[in-house]
């Protein structure tokens, strides 16, 4: 197979809102290079990174945005592909009306092209659309590779490529990761904030359902800090392939990976269910998730970009959750509820 590479240069106020419109109609990949990120990691106290002097400057202000799409004998496939799950009564507003919609690639190139233009009319777009070039599933994978590097994600887990040895501490949890063109390396500030309140708040007896697992982060994070079960649920078989070979490759083969949604997962009795997917996808889930967790369950949701969150926190509040803790980290928000 080869993919459709789509280049974008940008601002960082708006390659927020352009990585979850690509999500939205349907990339099965985005790579990021943000210079603010890769400083601010650099010079967190706690990093396990570190750069030559001048390297900082030399990353410029420019964000850098790849999508993927992959190609198929009839075109660009947007939304959800034939082989994957789709439940034409379940949540598929992820894709907007692109469900199974097959284009040549110069129409699909046009498609991004409009709903950036869509964005530059609210947000500094910057250079914008870059150009779009065909690439190797070995290209692809070491597209994935220049920029990913060992980092921590909460007070107890490091995130580890398994290209990558690192120097971890006695109590460290190391997860090795390899994200493939599933979203979900960790490095994204959705991934970061569930990842810290998984840490915080996990428990031996918890029965885990990770809904749009992606890459199986969080599922492998909450194994390894001691949950009893857990279910990694995504509506795209390739990211449900990508999650089980993340965690058979971190001894966590125990973990139930497959395809599927809320509507279709295997029990009503999770004590945690965790949601990192977007504001519009949260929103809709929110009235049906109290009847999956068992009593005194906890619901940790992110993927929230900042306009859109009064929206998710009426949902969570008319479903009846109360929120007992709120995270924010530049443009996204993280909520940890229980029922009221």
């Amino acid at each position: 197979m080869r993919w459709v590479e789509i280049s974008i240069t940008t601002t960082e106020d708006a390659s927020d809102a352009i990585c979850e419109m690509l999500a939205q109609i349907g990339a099965d990949g985005i790579a990021v290079k943000d210079p603010y990120e890769i400083a601010r990691i650099i010079e967190d106290p706690e990093s396990l990174a570190y750069a030559d002097e001048g390297y900082i400057d030399s990353l410029g202000t420019d964000v850098s945005i790849k999508a993927y799409f992959a190609e198929f004998d009839d075109g660009v496939r947007l939304g959800p592909k034939s082989e994957e799950y789709v439940d034409p009564n379940g949540v598929g507003m992820i894709y907007g009306n692109l469900a199974d919609k097959t284009m040549s690639v110069e129409d699909a190139v046009a498609l991004v092209k409009e709903k950036l233009d869509d964005i530059a009319q609210f947000l500094p777009m910057g250079k914008g659309f870059e150009g779009y070039q065909f690439v190797s599933d070995k290209d692809w994978e070491n597209e994935w590779k220049k920029d990913y590097k060992s980092f921590r994600i909460s007070d107890r887990v490091i995130i580890c490529p398994s290209w990558e040895e690192v120097q971890a501490g006695q109590d460290d949890i190391v997860v090795k990761l390899d994200p493939g063109s599933a979203f979900g390396t960790g490095t994204h500030e959705t991934t970061s904030m569930c990842a810290g309140l998984i840490d915080e708040t996990i428990r031996p007896d918890d029965k885990v359902l990770d809904l749009g697992t992606g890459s199986g982060i969080l599922a492998i994070i909450a194994d390894k800090l001691g949950a009893a079960k857990i279910e990694a649920v995504d509506i795209d078989r390739l990211a449900v392939d990508v999650a089980v070979d993340n965690c058979n490759n971190n001894g966590c083969g125990d973990i139930d990976c497959y395809t599927g949604e809320l509507s279709t997962v295997k029990s009503n009795d999770y004590s945690l269910i965790i949601a990192n997917i977007i504001a519009d996808i949260i929103a809709a889930i929110a009235p049906d998730v109290p009847s999956h967790l068992a009593p005194g369950g906890r619901f940790i949701c992110s993927g929230i970009i900042n306009t859109k969150k009064d929206k998710v926190e009426k949902a969570l509040d008319d479903a009846g959750f109360k929120v007992i803790k709120h995270l924010e980290k530049n443009d996204w928000q993280a909520y940890l509820c229980e029922m009221k």
